[in-house]
Order: structure tokens, then C-alpha cells, then sequence
């Protein structure tokens, strides 16, 4: 893993229990997308995470694998963090991830 935000944004999709676009977990860090973007692309290069696309969205979701079961007991969300997750995603119209904090344009 090797870095702590990029171990924040696994435990956030661990935990989210269903694909996140990068926005959602952009926000719930606190961090400008492009630098979770580039987190969650070392994730899927390193086969921790997928990305399937809806929309002009890409939905990032964990990869079930043996590895990510061993360091699953170590990948504990930050409540705080998974707190503004849930209320990020509340925000979705139609099931999408919209555009800003407020949730304004999809």
C-alpha cells in the first residue's frame, strides 16, 4: 500500500459497500479528485480495485481477492471519514454521482 491516503480511500470502498465514483471519496477525504484519482488508479493497477463505468462516471469498487481478505482486518474506515461518505452518497440522483459537495449538477 505504502501510502496512508491511498490505505483511507480502500477502507472507504471496503466499507461503502457498493461501487463510489471518485467525487464521493474526494470529498469524504477532504482531497481535490485528481489526487484520489491517481490514488484509486495505483489501486487498480495494483489489482485492489475495479472501475466499471455508468454515465460519465467511473465506479470504482474492491476487488475480492485473497489478498484483500488477509488485509481486510487491518483496513478500518475512519469513522469521520465514513460518515461524510454516507451523507455524500445520499446525495445521488437516480442512483448517479452528481457533481460537487452539494450535490448540484449530475
Amino acid at each position: 500500500m505504502g501510502n496512508p491516503t491511498r490505505g483511507r480511500a480502500l477502507a472507504l470502498l471496503v466499507e461503502a459497500r457498493e461501487p463510489v465514483c471518485v467525487r464521493e471519496p474526494a470529498d469524504a477525504l477532504g482531497l481535490p479528485e485528481y489526487k484520489v484519482s491517481r490514488h484509486l488508479a495505483a489501486l487498480r493497477t495494483a489489482g485492489f480495485v475495479e472501475g466499471e463505468h455508468k454515465g460519465p462516471w467511473v465506479y470504482y469498487r474492491p476487488v475480492p481477492s485473497k489478498l484483500l481478505a488477509a488485509l481486510r482486518p487491518f483496513l478500518v474506515a475512519d469513522p469521520e471519514d465514513l460518515k461524510r461518505l454516507r451523507v455524500r452518497m445520499k446525495r445521488r440522483k437516480r442512483g448517479l454521482c452528481v457533481i460537487g459537495p452539494e450535490g448540484g449538477k449530475e
